[in-house]
């Protein structure tokens, strides 16, 4: 018996103490990512008849529409309702998507929610998420014979996922940029070099030999590293100007391996003079024509980006135009990114949360509400201290326990009652 104590002394001292703050904290989180991801979408009602939706939470169903059969996504209610246990896959958020749900796209499914459907959506676009394939590699996630840890990262342009390693550069960290762009988004839309070289977050693959920055630029070009980590060409440092600089410094920190300059006060700044530069070239004409003349280079990389780019953009007629034949003018739309999706899901869902404490009270009159506030305080107290004692001595609360509290509570309750006296006058 001294043995079996002994070891189930030592495997409680090897189990990792969760206390229920931290429970309270792991909970609220998880409840914030869903309100971020399902939030701004109906849980309720399909969103067929809202047309393509701007940004909503998509799924696939793999019961209905497996792989061989035409690809299909449906909206966060239908997901619900009509493929409550089927196998599905979870697609995060599409843009201008209008849900399938029982269109002819489903043999032997009838949308409960919004059986009057259209037979396709002809301005949905599907790719291999929707059979549950993702990233280059054509792989599902997560992948059961991968053994590399690796985040999954979502392309704003053709909203594919892709393992960090399979993009060419060395992801930042994740509170370091906003938004990425994919290897193969980058050379369709290679006016975005352009702006890479004055706003994107700048990382170099340890195996890369180039530098993505401030090189002469008329076409693809690979620049060789020297071997004292410099440029080659003197003449580059001084015909940049001061921004330029600065990305010039701050990747030469990152080949050397020294720490780069990280701090959001210091690259805020940076960003603000990068910033105040296009503003300034704006107000001449085209600001994608006026960076085209300076110093770039294009890799066959991914590139990475920080809150608010998409602001800078150019917005005059030909770049409109040029966004448009490219099919890409979401880019100039502020509510068109996943974090205005994921904010309005925050907003709308703290608007919908009821305090029951506070419709209570305002179905009180004064009197009652004072009465209410003055037992719900006496509650929290006692509870704290019944719970502190749990806590000082190491031992665990049972049910038991809560229950015996809350008896004992409302004995209390009863006693302060019947001991009150009261005088009319």
């Amino acid at each position: 018996m001294a043995g079996a104590e002994g070891s189930a002394g030592r495997q409680s001292e090897l189990e990792p103490v969760v206390s229920l703050v931290d429970v309270l904290e792991e909970d609220e989180e998880l409840e914030n990512e869903a309100c971020a991801v399902l939030g701004g979408s109906d849980s309720e009602k399909c969103s067929y008849s809202q047309g393509s939706v701007k940004r909503q939470a998509l799924y696939a169903c793999s019961t209905c529409t497996p792989e061989g059969e035409e690809p299909a996504g449906i909206c966060l209610a239908c997901s619900y309702e009509c493929h409550g246990s089927h196998k599905l896959f979870e697609l995060y958020t599409k843009r201008n998507f209008r849900c399938d749900c029982g269109n002819s796209k489903f043999k032997n499914l009838e949308c409960k929610l919004f059986p009057d459907k259209a037979k396709i959506n002809p301005g949905n676009k599907y790719n291999d998420n929707f059979f549950g394939l993702y990233c280059i590699c054509k792989r599902p996630y997560p992948d059961p014979d991968d053994e590399i840890p690796d985040e999954m990262i979502q392309c704003v342009v053709c909203e594919d996922w892709f393992h960090g390693r399979h993009l060419g550069a060395v992801p930042p960290e994740s509170g370091d940029f906003q938004e990425m762009v994919c290897q193969a988004c980058m050379k369709r839309c290679s006016f975005l070099w352009a702006y890479a070289a004055q706003l994107a977050v700048t990382k170099v693959s340890t195996e890369d030999d180039g530098l993505v920055l401030n090189v002469d630029g008329t076409g693809d070009q690979e620049v060789i590293k020297p071997e004292n980590g410099g440029h080659q060409d003197s003449s580059l440092r001084e015909d940049v100007p001061e921004y330029g600089k600065d990305a010039v410094q701050e990747v030469k920190a990152e080949q050397t391996n020294e720490p780069c300059a990280s701090s959001s006060s210091e690259s805020d700044l940076q960003t603000g003079f990068k910033n105040q530069h296009l503003n300034s070239e704006s107000q001449s004409g085209c600001r994608l024509q006026e960076l085209n003349a300076k110093r770039f280079v294009k890799k066959d990389t991914a590139t990475y980006w920080p809150v608010y780019w998409r602001s800078k953009l150019c917005t005059c007629k030909d770049c409109m135009k040029m966004y448009g034949e490219l099919d890409v003018l979401f880019l100039t739309d502020e509510y068109d990114t996943v974090l205005a999706y994921e904010n309005k899901g925050k907003v709308d869902q703290a608007a919908d949360r009821r305090d029951p404490l506070m419709d209570t009270l305002n179905s009180m009159d004064r009197v009652q509400q004072v009465e209410l506030i003055c037992e719900y305080n006496d509650l929290k107290t006692e509870l704290k201290d019944y719970l502190k004692r749990f806590a000082d001595e190491g031992t665990v609360v049972k049910r038991e326990d809560i229950q015996q509290f809350f008896e004992e509570f409302q004995s209390k309750k009863r006693r302060r009652v019947d001991g009150m006296q009261y005088y009319c006058s």
